[in-house]
């Protein structure tokens, strides 16, 4: 996992650990200009995580970010 995916996801971890999810999905939208449905799926899937720490979240936030290779 690269450096900055986990400096996205410590950010974005300690807004959901504030139960801050506005400010999350503010960041998740400015940061990476993901669309609202998106920013409520990344929200999600890092809620239902059993371990929440900032490696999962950046796995989780680079799984909405990888694209497709045809």
């Amino acid at each position: 996992m690269s450096a900055i995916w986990k400096n996205h996801a410590s950010r974005l971890h300690q807004y959901l650990k504030d139960d801050n999810t506005a400010q999350a999905q503010v960041y998740l939208e400015q940061l990476m200009l993901f669309p609202v449905d998106i920013q409520d799926k990344i929200i999600n899937d890092i809620s239902n995580l059993p371990h929440c720490n900032c490696e999962a979240i950046a796995e989780v936030m680079q799984r909405y970010t990888m694209f497709e290779l045809h």
